[in-house]
C-alpha cells in the first residue's frame, strides 16, 4: 500500500531519478549526489539538535500537577531517537544511506512524535481522545520541513504521507477504543470534552498534505535551479581549467555578456616561456613521450606563474604565453612577471633532473618578459569567443624569447621593463646585456639577462656579430 504510493526510486538507491540522469553528464550528477549527501549530513545534525532540544524543554520544563509522573515514556523514546539519529549521522558520513534507510529514519520521525502523543491520555489519566489535543501536533510540520533541506519533493511527499496516515491511525484508534458514541459534530463539546470531532481532524491531515505539497511544489522548483547551478558550477570549475582562473572569474563576474570585440587598455607585464630544442625532440620521439614531457613542463611552471599572480593566456606547443595585470589591475605586474621568470630559471637543474629521470637530453627552458601598455580583447564571433591580450608588450616578450637563442642567454628582459619592476621593488638578478638588434624590432634595444646566474657582460662591449 504505501509504496504504491510513494515514489518507488525513493525505496532504491540515494541520487538521482531517471529523468534527471539523462539530462546530465556523469561527473554533473556525481556532483548532484555529493550535494545531497551532504544535504543527508545536514538533516541528521538537524535532527539531533531538534532531538537534543525536546530533551532539555522536557528536563527543564515543570511537571504538570495532574500528570501520571510514574509513567514517563518521553526520555526513554527520546534516548531511543538520539541514537538512531547518530547512527544516520554516522552512515550518512560513511555514505551507506539506501533507500530503505531513509524511509524507515521517516518512519521513525513520525513513530517519535506520534508515539509520544499517544501516551498522553495514559499519562494524564484520560480515553484516548483526549490525546488528539496535544499541542505537540505541531511539530510534525518540523519534521517535514527537515526534509526541505534535501532539496528533493519525493522525501517531502514521502514525509508528509507518512505523517497523514500516522493521524489517521491516531484517529482511528481512539475512535476504536471508545467507540462510535465518542463522535460529535459540536465544536464546542469536542473542545471542552474527551470527544472526537471528525471535521477538525480531517482538517489536520488535510493542513499536513497541503503543506507537504506547497513545500513539495517549492523545492521541485529548487531542485531545477540546483541542477542548473551544479551543471554552471562544474563549467565555471573547467573554465578555470582551460582559460586560467582570473580569465574564468573575470568572465563569470561580467555585469554584461561577453561579446566579440570588448577591450580594455591595461598596463599590465607579459611572460613568454618556450623550450630550446623541442622541435628536434618532438620529431624524435613518439607522442605520447612528447605529451608526456610537456605534461611535466607546464606542471613545474605554471604553479610559479599562478604564485606570482600570473594568469596563463595561451599554450602554444612548449610555448606558454602569461599576463600580470591584463585580466585585472596590477600595480606590481612587472614586479611579479620578472619574479616568476627568476624562479623559471633557478629550476633549471630541477628541470634537467626530470628529464635525465625520463632518460631524455635537457630542454632548457627560455623566458622573456616586455611589460607596457596592452588591450584585454575579447575577439572572435557571437558563437566562438577568445579572450587574449594584444599591444607592442606582447610582441617584444615573444621576439625578446627568440633571441634568447641568439644572445645565448635563457632569461631576458628590455631594459623599461627592470627599471619599471624595480621602481615596484623587484630586486632580484638581473645584468645588463647593452644595445642588441632584435629580430623583428626597428630600433636597438638595451637588453638584460634575468635569474642568477645568468651571463653578462659589460654595455661598453661589443656586439656579437649575430646582434649587429
Amino acid at each position: 500500500m504505501i509504496t504504491r504510493l510513494l515514489p518507488g526510486s525513493l525505496f532504491e538507491h540515494l541520487g538521482l531519478r531517471e529523468g534527471e540522469t539523462r539530462h546530465l553528464p556523469a561527473r554533473v550528477s556525481r556532483l548532484v549526489i555529493a550535494e545531497e549527501q551532504r544535504s543527508e549530513q545536514l538533516i541528521g545534525w538537524v535532527q539531533l539538535a531538534i532531538v537534543a532540544t525536546f530533551g532539555a524543554l522536557y528536563a527543564l520544563a515543570p511537571r504538570p500537577t495532574d500528570a501520571n509522573t510514574m509513567f514517563e515514556p518521553v526520555p526513554v523514546g527520546l534516548s531511543a531517537y538520539a541514537l538512531f539519529t547518530v547512527v544516520r549521522i554516522l552512515a550518512a558520513y560513511r555514505g551507506f544511506l539506501p533507500g530503505w534507510f531513509l524511509v524507515l529514519s521517516m518512519i521513525a520521525d513520525v513513530a517519535l512524535l506520534f508515539g509520544l502523543i499517544w501516551t498522553f491520555h495514559i499519562a494524564y489519566g484520560q480515553p484516548p481522545p483526549f490525546y488528539l489535543k496535544a499541542p505537540t501536533f505541531a511539530y510534525i510540520f518540523l519534521f517535514i520541513a527537515v526534509r526541505a533541506l534535501r532539496f528533493d519533493p519525493r522525501f517531502v511527499i514521502s514525509q508528509g504521507i507518512f505523517a497523514a496516515i500516522g493521524w489517521l491511525l491516531l484517529v482511528a484508534y481512539a475512535v476504536g477504543e471508545t467507540g462510535t458514541e465518542v463522535i460529535t459534530r459540536s465544536f464546542v463539546e469536542y473542545l471542552t470534552g474527551n470527544v472526537v470531532l471528525l471535521g477538525a481532524e480531517f482538517d489536520k491531515v488535510f493542513t499536513i498534505l497541503m503543506v507537504t505539497a506547497v513545500l513539495a511544489l517549492a523545492l521541485h522548483r529548487g531542485r531545477a535551479t540546483l541542477m542548473t547551478a551544479v551543471r554552471e558550477q562544474a563549467a565555471t570549475r573547467d573554465m578555470r581549467r582551460y582559460f586560467g582562473a582570473g580569465v574564468a572569474e573575470a568572465i563569470v563576474g561580467r555585469e554584461t555578456e561577453a561579446a566579440a570585440g570588448d577591450a580594455e587598455a591595461r598596463d599590465a607585464a607579459i611572460l613568454v616561456l618556450d623550450l630550446r630544442g623541442f622541435s628536434g625532440f618532438a620529431e624524435r620521439n613518439a607522442p605520447d613521450e612528447v605529451v608526456d614531457v610537456l605534461t611535466a613542463y607546464h606542471a613545474l611552471v605554471m604553479p610559479m606563474i599562478r604564485r606570482h599572480g600570473g594568469v596563463v593566456d595561451k599554450f602554444l606547443g612548449d610555448g606558454v604565453m602569461a599576463t600580470f595585470g591584463a585580466v585585472s589591475p596590477c600595480p606590481t605586474a612587472a614586479r611579479d612577471a620578472l619574479s616568476a621568470l627568476c624562479e623559471v630559471v633557478a629550476l633549471a637543474p630541477e628541470w634537467d633532473r626530470q628529464l635525465a629521470a625520463k632518460g631524455f637530453a635537457p630542454l632548457p627552458v627560455n623566458g622573456a618578459v616586455s611589460a607596457g601598455r596592452v588591450v584585454a580583447a575579447t575577439l572572435g564571433s557571437a558563437d566562438r569567443l577568445e579572450f587574449t591580450v594584444i599591444g607592442s608588450a606582447a610582441n617584444l616578450a615573444a621576439k625578446l624569447e627568440k633571441h634568447n637563442k641568439v644572445a645565448g642567454t635563457s632569461a631576458l628582459a628590455d631594459e623599461a621593463t627592470v627599471r619599471l619592476a624595480e621602481a615596484q621593488g623587484f630586486d632580484g638578478p638581473v645584468a645588463s646585456l647593452g644595445g642588441a638588434a632584435v629580430a623583428g624590432v626597428d630600433e636597438p634595444i638595451v637588453l638584460y639577462t634575468v635569474g642568477a646566474g645568468a651571463p653578462s657582460r659589460r654595455p661598453s662591449e661589443p656586439l656579437r656579430e649575430a646582434e649587429a
